[in-house]
């Protein structure tokens, strides 16, 4: 499978690549990951490099790293990296805040180190009952100098689902959280369709997709449409739930995901799958999410 010698020619370049969350334990980057990809024929993935619900910081194997970016490389796969969801910018807790600021900058710096093109950090929310704008301006405070030091991957912003005092959930909210960090040129978007979805963005109305991707538009200016996860729904428009479904047999469906790929602002941005997958059911899972979406674009 993939390895650091496969041919530059593997994989053409095409609009939209196609691909999943893969896991990286067990044989790492390489040997499981891009393994994993290669069976799920993705174009695209995203993968952990620490405990999603810890605050360890591992440090990454020099030779595994320049082999997966190499891989990539020759595949032509672009990778990304999710930062742990514990990190919030936003919480109340100063040893939260002080381990959220080491999480990300792990992530950032071993994103560059695999040669992943952004690092996912959820939004994250006001806890402890603070004021939204008491809360952006610690965002500010503590995330903008890592934007500044870390050289690296574009830091690509995911709105939640909308639970909870979220900072940002809603498209448009999305303005407040980038003025905060001065509109910064490596800042931007992971756009989740369940999370949107959830937040009340009724993509599966006609024509809801594409007004959703103006309002981004509008809220950001171009190009800063990054990354798409591309989740269906296992609840209604406007549940701020977080329930991810196979792509089709949710709330969101099939079309909604066809008019994603007709928009001018999705133009080369990637998508990836953060479906259910082995106990989905016969004909469901990330091929099967994969093959459609590829289908539809």
């Amino acid at each position: 499978m993939p390895s650091a010698s496969v041919s530059p020619s593997a994989s053409p370049a095409v609009r939209n690549p196609v691909g999943a969350h893969v896991p990286v334990a067990a044989k790492g980057l390489v040997g499981t990951g891009l393994a994993c990809a290669a069976q799920l024929h993705a174009e695209a993935v995203q993968v952990f490099v620490a405990n999603p619900r810890g605050w360890a910081t591992p440090a990454g194997q020099p030779a595994q790293d320049e082999a997966f970016r190499a891989a990539c490389a020759a595949l032509r796969i672009p990778a990304y990296v999710h930062a742990p969801y514990l990190i919030n910018f936003g919480t109340e807790n100063p040893l939260t805040l002080e381990r959220s600021v080491n999480s990300l900058r792990h992530s950032l710096r071993r994103g560059r180190a695999i040669g992943a093109l952004g690092v996912v950090v959820h939004t994250g929310s006001a806890t402890g009952g603070r004021p939204r704008q008491e809360a952006l301006r610690q965002v500010r405070e503590h995330l903008l100098p890592l934007l500044d030091a870390e050289d690296g991957p574009w830091l690509l912003l995911e709105p939640t689902a909308g639970q909870g005092a979220s900072l940002c959930s809603r498209i448009e909210e999305l303005a407040a959280y980038a003025d905060a960090l001065d509109r910064h040129p490596r800042v931007g978007v992971c756009l989740d369709t369940c999370h949107a979805f959830a937040a009340g963005h009724d993509l599966a109305a006609e024509g809801g997709v594409t007004e959703a991707l103006d309002l981004l538009e509008r809220t950001l200016g171009p190009g800063r449409l990054r990354l798409i996860h591309a989740n269906d729904s296992k609840d209604v428009c406007g549940a701020r739930k977080d329930r991810h479904e196979n792509i089709g047999h949710g709330h969101i469906g099939a079309p909604a995901f066809a008019e994603l790929f007709r928009h001018p602002s999705t133009a080369g941005v990637p998508l990836v799958v953060e479906t259910p997958d082995r106990s989905a059911g016969p004909g469901r899972g990330h091929a099967a999410d994969i093959a459609l979406l590829k289908s539809l674009r």
